[in-house]
């Protein structure tokens, strides 16, 4: 859980901004100054608004998937980073393909993306009224034969390319 310790600082070793969790601890996120906005590259606390959204996207992610508690906080930092200190991006939806469902994009939500060859999960990490701000969390996306995306890389896109994940149903003989 967030606590007054926690800061972000750009760690000059790595080229990347990080977290500093107090007691030696630090989380890189994979953000490099190409992305980050100015102000990223000096100390700023992880304030209460950073924690709010923080815990707003674990909670969702912890009721979406089935994985560990580190993994969930990785995700969950990297998608607080992208909100509060990526630049702003313009919609890249040509790589993905249309969907014919209608979705509801909020904070910490899952979808699939359809590229020509694949799909992925993404995780809402800004919503917007036409387009979402999305953050990758399968391991790779390749978008075109050259070009790509690694895990937590974020990408904008029209809500008209987000897909709805599959829930599978449980039935329970009595």
């Amino acid at each position: 859980m967030p606590n007054k310790e926690w800061q972000w600082v750009y760690n000059d070793s790595y080229n990347v901004l990080s977290v500093s969790l107090g007691d030696e601890m630090e989380f890189l996120t994979p953000y490099t100054p190409k992305v980050l906005i100015p102000d990223a590259k000096t100390s700023q606390i992880f304030s209460v608004e950073h924690a709010k959204y923080y815990i707003q996207v674990a909670e969702r992610l912890k009721q979406a998937l089935s994985c560990n508690d580190a993994h969930i906080v990785q995700m969950a930092l990297n998608a607080t980073a992208a909100y509060f200190l990526l630049k702003p991006e313009m919609p890249k939806s040509w790589y993905f393909t249309v969907s014919d469902v209608c979705v509801y994009s909020e904070v910490g939500k899952l979808f699939h993306l359809q590229t020509a060859t694949e799909q992925v999960t993404v995780l809402v990490v800004e919503p917007g009224l036409q387009a979402s701000l999305i953050m990758l969390l399968s391991e790779r996306c390749m978008l075109t034969e050259k070009k790509s995306l690694k895990q937590f890389d974020t990408i904008k896109v029209m809500h008209d390319r987000l897909l709805p994940l599959v829930v599978r149903e449980q039935v329970v003989a009595a």
